[in-house]
């Protein structure tokens, strides 16, 4: 069941809706129908919470892509500054949200293409994000929620204005300066560089990205590219 909650205040280029169900579907339905980037569709329940941006790309599905870390490096730096100092949070390249070391909700990604030289007519970001464990915390231990790492004070709603006006500013500087800042911000941020992790049945060394976010992945023969567009969750 949703908290019942006073509607949000977004950034004048954004709009905001609150959704019964989640908040990602919404969003992606709302945009096949035909919608204005900058929606933000959001549900905040006693449990959880989620958030989801509809952005109307100019560039082609490749580069549209920077989206999905665009929108993490929104995330974190929206929960710190409203969290306490000492919660660290980190992204995974395949959305993942990882708070204190331990997985804690993720991001998915969804757009009209899946052809990377083609411009979307949409793309879709969202997070969900686990404000409770529903499991006793030390039967998973690599697994966390938001309130059980000192965020308890952190009010839900507060954090979805937060991360659209830090990914609204992040955007802006995206067009602005171009990926080098952003890259930049999300390698300080980035989860698992430098180790050996598996990506599409794949293992190997997680190297690093290449312009447009792709994974490099170095097995014992080679390096291996794996493009953002692998992430992208079948449109309706």
């Amino acid at each position: 069941m949703s908290l019942p909650s006073e509607p949000l205040t977004f950034p004048p280029a954004m709009s905001g809706e609150e959704v019964g169900g989640d908040p990602f579907d919404g969003a992606v339905m709302r945009s096949v129908r035909g919608c204005d980037a900058g929606l933000v569709c959001y549900r905040t329940a006693a449990d959880r919470m989620g958030a989801a941006l509809v952005f109307t790309p100019e560039v082609p599905l490749a580069q549209a892509m920077a989206m999905l870390p665009l929108c993490g490096v929104g995330f974190q730096n929206a929960l710190g500054a409203l969290a306490p100092p000492e919660v660290a949070v980190h992204l995974a390249w395949a959305g993942g949200i990882l708070i204190n070391g331990a997985s804690c909700g993720a991001f998915r990604v969804c757009a009209s293409t899946r052809d990377p030289d083609a411009v979307p007519d949409w793309l879709v970001v969202g997070f969900d994000l686990p404000l409770i464990l529903s499991a006793v915390p030390g039967d998973v231990p690599d697994q966390t929620a938001l309130y059980e790492e000192g965020c308890a004070d952190v009010e839900p709603g507060a954090l979805v204005e937060s991360w659209a006006r830090h990914t609204l500013n992040w955007v802006a500087r995206w067009e602005d300066e171009g990926t080098k800042p952003l890259h930049a911000e999300w390698r300080g941020l980035a989860h698992g560089m430098g180790e050996t992790v598996v990506q599409d049945g794949r293992p190997g060394t997680f190297l690093g990205v290449d312009e447009d976010f792709g994974m490099l992945l170095r097995d014992t023969d080679t390096t291996h590219l794996i493009p953002l567009t692998s992430l992208l969750e079948e449109a309706p």
